[in-house]
């Protein structure tokens, strides 16, 4: 099939917000939903998107308070209201089942996606998303202390901004030194709106960061995995902050799961070994005989 280059944006509604996503074309083929993390935004999968197009139906969301959606008013965004919007948008293409790919935070909603909604996942790939959190070191009145201090933190702080496009790329591979040139401007075009002034801003709510004292706890996440009824691929980076040898243990909570370490990655595989990661997903997804 012809591979579309650019995807159409689209829009969609979810509690009153506004929801955008990339539609890579393709609408007769399986659908794939590529759910990216925190502080990223739905481009960030171009090349992932470009590679599995001629075979899915690739849909690519902007999370809440992220890329070219809305921002949530009254700094909601709990994973359940993450989840919510991803059943919202199956709902919106009118998708019964689909493939999911998440990263980081994408990687940790589709988990509980998977889990709360084992029949409408077909197949489920996690990019270093998977982990468990660790109890909370504080009572529950300092948590929530902590948390209000944090709100108000971000309320009287100043926006980051940047005089140019390049500027933002800098700080882009600044935070990761394995992205090329060409991979930092691109992810700065998408991931910045521009001011006013003529500056830019990143498009991410910096609400968004925020720790909540209502989180899921270990427990709620094995629940939810061991539900998870579809084949389900963990993908780690060798050099990720999140490494740690217990994350092969992780398997142990699943019912049909493998892992598989990708060699001089960081957290972010897709930008780091893209070619690695793309043949990770066409042979995990050939087990269905979905790639041709």
């Amino acid at each position: 099939m012809a591979e579309s280059r650019e995807p159409a944006s689209r829009f969609y509604q979810s509690q009153g917000l506004q929801l955008h996503y990339a539609d890579w074309g393709n609408p007769t083929a399986p659908p794939l939903v590529l759910i990216h993390g925190s502080r990223d935004h739905c481009r960030s999968w171009d090349s992932v998107a470009r590679a599995l197009q001629p075979h899915f139906h690739v849909l690519a969301p902007d999370l809440r308070g992220h890329g070219d959606s809305e921002w949530a008013r009254g700094s909601s965004y709990s994973l359940a209201d993450h989840l919510y919007d991803v059943a919202g948008l199956l709902q919106a293409e009118a998708i019964d089942v689909a493939t999911v790919v998440g990263h980081s935070l994408g990687g940790m909603i589709g988990l509980a996606f998977a889990g709360t909604y084992p029949h409408k996942v077909s197949r489920l790939v996690v990019l270093d998303g998977a982990f468990l959190p660790s109890p909370p070191a504080i009572p529950i009145d300092q948590q929530i202390a902590a948390w209000v201090a944090q709100l108000d933190g971000i309320s009287n702080a100043n926006a980051r901004s940047f005089r140019t496009l390049d500027e933002a790329a800098e700080r882009m591979s600044a935070h990761n030194r394995r992205l090329t040139p060409e991979q930092a401007l691109h992810l700065a075009r998408h991931g910045v709106r521009k001011n006013q002034d003529g500056s830019f801003s990143w498009k991410f709510d910096k609400y968004q960061q925020v720790r909540a004292p209502y989180r899921l706890s270990a427990e709620d996440y094995i629940a939810l995995w061991s539900r998870i009824a579809c084949p389900t691929l963990l993908l780690f980076g060798d050099e990720s902050f999140l490494s740690g040898p217990d994350r092969t243990g992780l398997l142990r909570h699943f019912s049909q799961a493998e892992a598989k370490t990708i060699a001089g990655a960081g957290h972010w595989l897709h930008h780091d070994r893209l070619d690695d990661v793309v043949a990770a997903l066409r042979s995990f997804l050939e087990i269905g005989g979905r790639i041709e």
